[in-house]
């Protein structure tokens, strides 16, 4: 069984970037679809992106041309990084892995296995 621990959270100005981290042990990421997710408690969870075993990747509406999945299969490690962050952009995301299907070149990620979150605050 895989699990996941993610890293790299914190508090940040409007503007300025992150990058999110989620080491995985217990099965090769490289043979997972996986993704980032986010939950703010004023908003539903939301899919932020995806990448399958193939690498194609996803990205959710709100964070296209600023957030960007890779996988790093040498170190079994995900990351999102994130730029021009915006106040919309807090929340608590969690790593996941699960099955994925796709369709018309959109990858979409049903998580089964989630890390523990790392939070994400941005200030204006």
């Amino acid at each position: 069984e895989v699990q996941l621990v993610e890293s790299g959270g914190g508090s940040v100005q409007a503007g300025g970037s992150l990058r999110l981290s989620c080491v995985a042990s217990g099965h090769a990421l490289s043979g997972l679809c996986a993704g980032w997710v986010r939950q703010n408690p004023e908003k539903d969870r939301e899919g932020v992106a995806s990448i399958d075993v193939d690498g194609h990747t996803t990205y959710g509406d709100s964070v296209k041309g600023r957030f960007t999945i890779s996988r790093d299969d040498t170190k079994n490690t995900l990351y999102l990084q994130m730029r021009f962050l915006e106040p919309e952009d807090t929340a608590m995301y969690y790593c996941a892995t699960g099955n994925c299907s796709v369709v018309g070149g959109v990858v979409h990620l049903t998580p089964s296995t989630w890390g523990q979150g790392t939070q994400v605050t941005v200030s204006s």
